[in-house]
Parts: C-alpha cells; structure tokens; sequence
C-alpha cells in the first residue's frame, strides 16, 4: 500500500520538475534571422508590426490585432485579441513574387492558443493592387491568387488552399478548391502550415513538416472545379422530344384483374381459435402504487400538487400468465390479397434517359502548366468567435530545404516546449487529481442517466445511489456498476417486456406481433406522461 501512495506523489513531482525544464527553456529559442537572403519574405514579427503592416480601415472589420508573446514563450507573434469579430490587416512585398517559375514555398505558424470552434486562421496571398484593391480598404473581396491556411466552423474543418485563375477565353477569374483537404489539428499548440508549388504542377501540403495531401494543379480529381475546363457541354438549347419515353417498365395494358380479388379483405382479424390462458387475472392491475415509496419532506402540496406514488409492476403479475383485461389476438388473414395491379412489363417504347446533346465547350482551353498571377502583398482577413489566435514566422522562399531549416529554428523548439509542457500538465492531472476528476464525470454522468426519460420510475433509487456515491468516494466504482446494471436491467426489460407473455394455442407468434403493432406511439407518450407525473427530487448541488 505505501508504494502505491507513493506513486501520485512520484507522478506530480516528475510533472513539475518537466514543467520546470520546459518554462527555463523558452527564452532560449533559436530564430531566424529576419534580413536571412535565403528567403523570398520572411516575417517574424520580433518587432512591432504598426507601421509595417497596415490595418483595414473597413467598418466591419473591428477585430484590434495585437504584437504579443506566445503564451510560455519570449517570442512573439500577430495576435487575433478578440472575439466574434472580423479582422484584415496587410504586409505589402517589396516587390511581386511569381509562382510560374520554378518552386514556390508558402510557410507560416499558427497557434489557436484558445482553441477553435469556428473561426479562420488562413492568409491570403494578394495579387497586385493594379487589379482593384487598397490596403486601408483590404477585405474579403480583395483579389488574390491563393488562400491558404487552416479553417473550422461547424461542418467545416479543412486547411484550405483554393486559387483563383483566369480563363484565357471568358476572361473571368474562377475559384478552385482542394479537393479532400487535410483536417485542422484540434489541440492548443504551435503548427506550421507549408505549400510546395512545384514547377511540375504538383501541389505538398504539409502540416507540422508531415505531408498530409499531395495534389496536381491540372487534375480534375485533385481541384473543383478543375482548372481546366471539359472539351464538351451539354447543348443548353437542346430539348427533350415530347415523345421521348424513358420508362423502361410499363403496367401490362391487356392485363385484367381476376374475379374473385378482394381488395376490401382486412390484413388481419381476429383469432377466434385462440383461448385465455388458465390463472389469467381480469381483476388485477398491471402496475399498482409503489408500497415503499414516501411522500418528500419537501414537497409542497400548494406549488407541487398532490403528490402520487410513483408506480411498480405488479408482482402478482409475475407469476401469472397477464393481467388485465384479456383480448383475443390478431392473425393473418388467409383471404387478404390487398389492391390490384396490373403486372410490369417490358416498355415496347422505352428509348433510355434522355440527355441533351454535346457541343464544344467555348471556355476549353489547354495548357500546360497555371498562369497563376503574381503576388504582392499577405493579407489577413477573417472572421472568428475565438481570441488568442496566434500568427507567426510568415515565409515566402523558393527552396523546399529553407522552409524546412526555417522550421526547424523557429517552430521546432517552441513546439517541443510545448509538447513537454502539455505531457507534465497531464501527468500531474493524473498522478494528483484524477481519480477526483474521474468521479466528478462519474456522477455527472449518473445524473445524466437518472434524466433519461424511460428511468423516471427509478429515478429516486438512482439518485439515492448518487449520493451515497457522493458522500463516500470510495464507492464511486461500485455506485457505476450498480446503476449500470438497473439501467440494463430496464433496458432489457423494455425490449423483451416485462411480463410473462400470454399462452395461446395457436400462432402464439402472433399474438405478440399485434400486441405490439401501434405500441410504440403508446409506450411513448407512457414514458412522457410518467415523466411528467414523476415525484421532484432535490436538484442537485452544482459544484
């Protein structure tokens, strides 16, 4: 027994001592160097971003962006501050970046530092103001030639990459989506976001250095729409012939229903063979008032209403065949045929489904690799219900191994601290506070069952069960088996009954099927009126 205490108090002292290692070790993070001539752009936020980037004027976008340190961290990063707001701030480039040439690296940090229910935390890479944008009136409508980062709300959690190119034939700009994105890691911590535009038109995302999705910018299995457009169309101008017939089954015209089909003969009737079974009990109730049950101490007969016992099975039933009023079963009926109709035959006309027919596409065009247009700026823009989003080490290069050594100096040892941090934090949880964190879930879980509409007739034992639990921990373990088996219990009884069934001669299959048709709508509206009725307990305490 003093070896098992002691291993709590051996797992909290392990924990503290990695925190420790961890906290001592931020300050010493390696960085880049922001004037590094390996890199296209590079930005790392050490220095304040007022003046260097400018802030949308844009009313909507009220969202206040902060220079702040990344929680446990000296270094710092470009702060979403606060919440359900939308935010745009962009970094003009010195001078455009082409994507057509060669490889292309688009990195950059990020840490939901607060997590991410819904909300953005991508980057727009922005094409040249000459075609309709101004930095003080930067927002969602701003042109740009790839958005890339990670996304979450609702049904959405992908790390977008869409970009937008210009068909040489309708001179419009069409947006083209990643298919089957890779999801956004769901932790607190810092991950690196890196696209390789790969002269051979292949497309790398990588998350963390990982690879998670590999693409071809020319696919049409890879991007939607695909960048290049299908050779033929449907002829919008095409019309379906009035006598095109594309049923290929018919109802058989010269078939004639017999005379002797009775449409009007019921599915079932009543089993008149069938017999009661001996020592059925007409007289007794199925459920009678629960003898053990009291009224509450707090009850109040003025707010609460008069109070009733809760019911019980009755458990003379038990032992009989049923009780009640007894009723013959329901059988097949031998004579039941149901609504004529004609059988099916082959349609002598059928000429298949109808399409309109193929003309050339006039947007096709070919092409060999995307006319992407240059970039000219990074532009922010998006809208979250979370703060504490955290962007940092921004990076434009045109070597894969520079983004790879960038991530290695800058994102690296702030993810391991973090890692090391994160494991201390649970293994002290566990070596102090989990067992007590455990029972927490316990009971609430417990009070959760107790809720569950079906076990309001065994609500108060349950709850008892509870605070018996409540008041003496130790018994946690056992309080969950015992209430797991009256749930189960219930469970089984509910879908197999609860009573004997009845013993007739014949088709006792029967019997049971129609006793049961239409029960489920009663049984329900049972299980609600019960719920109702059900005698108030004390609410809980709430912690």
């Amino acid at each position: 027994m003093g070896e098992r205490k002691g291993i709590p108090i051996a797992l909290g002292l392990l924990a503290m001592l990695l925190f420790f290692i961890a906290s001592s070790s931020s300050s010493h993070l390696v960085r880049a160097s922001e004037d590094a001539d390996d890199a296209i752009f590079y930005e790392s936020f050490d220095e304040d971003f007022d003046g260097r980037w400018i802030v949308s004027d844009k009313e909507d976008y009220n969202g206040v962006w902060k220079h702040a340190k990344s929680d446990g961290h000296d270094d710092y990063g470009l702060l979403v501050s606060e919440q359900a707001r939308k935010y745009a701030i962009v970094k003009k480039l010195d001078e455009p970046v082409s994507l057509k040439d060669g490889t292309v690296v688009l990195q950059f940090e990020t840490r939901l530092q607060n997590g991410l229910e819904c909300g953005g935390a991508y980057i727009k890479y922005l094409r040249p103001q000459e075609s309709g944008w101004k930095p003080k009136e930067f927002d969602n409508e701003s042109p740009y030639s790839i958005m890339f980062g990670p996304d979450k709300c609702g049904a959405t959690n992908k790390v977008h990459f869409i970009f937008k190119h210009k068909n040489p034939k309708s001179g419009e700009y069409v947006e083209h989506h990643l298919k089957y994105p890779p999801s956004v890691p769901s932790d607190k911590l810092t991950h690196v976001y890196t696209a390789f535009l790969k002269p051979d038109n292949e497309l790398q995302i990588l998350i963390d250095g990982e690879e998670k999705k590999k693409a071809n910018f020319l696919s049409s299995e890879d991007f939607e729409p695909p960048l290049i457009p299908s050779k033929t169309i449907p002829d919008p101008d095409d019309k379906k012939p009035e006598d095109w017939d594309e049923r290929a089954k018919i109802p058989d015209p010269s078939a004639v229903k017999p005379d002797d089909w009775d449409e009007d003969a019921p599915m079932e009737i009543l089993d008149e063979e069938a017999e009661k079974p001996e020592g059925w009990l007409d007289d007794e109730p199925e459920e009678i008032d629960d003898p053990e049950a009291t009224k509450p101490e707090d009850w109040d007969d003025e707010e609460d209403g008069e109070w009733e016992a809760p019911k019980i099975e009755n458990p003379k039933c038990e032992a009989a065949p049923g009780c009640g009023e007894w009723k013959r079963p329901m059988k097949r009926n031998p004579a039941y045929k149901g609504k004529w109709s004609a059988p099916y035959i082959d349609n002598p006309n059928y000429k298949g489904i109808w399409k309109p027919r193929e003309i050339p596409n006039p947007e096709y065009f070919e092409l060999e690799k995307p006319d992407f247009e240059p970039i000219a700026a990074l532009g922010i823009e998006i809208w979250t219900m979370q703060d504490g989003i955290l962007f940092d080490n921004i990076l434009i290069a045109n070597d894969d191994k520079v983004a790879e050594s960038y991530r290695e100096t800058t994102w690296k040892p702030k993810f391991t601290i973090e890692k090391e941090k994160q494991k201390a934090e649970d293994e002290a949880a566990t070596g102090s506070d989990g067992i007590a964190g455990f029972q927490k879930k316990v009971f609430d879980l417990l009070y959760k069952i107790a809720d569950i509409p079906f076990l309001s007739d065994h609500k108060s034992k349950i709850y008892d069960l509870i605070e018996k639990a409540e008041k003496q921990p130790n018994l946690t373990i056992g309080i969950l088996v015992a209430v797991v088996v009256v749930f189960v219990s219930i469970f089984f009884r509910l879908i197999f009954g609860g009573k004997k069934p009845a013993k007739v001669e014949k088709k006792p299959e029967r019997t049971e099927a129609s006793n049961n048709q239409g029960g489920a709508e009663n049984e329900e509206n049972k299980e609600k009126e019960e719920a109702s009725n059900a005698p108030r307990r004390r609410p809980r305490r709430e912690d």
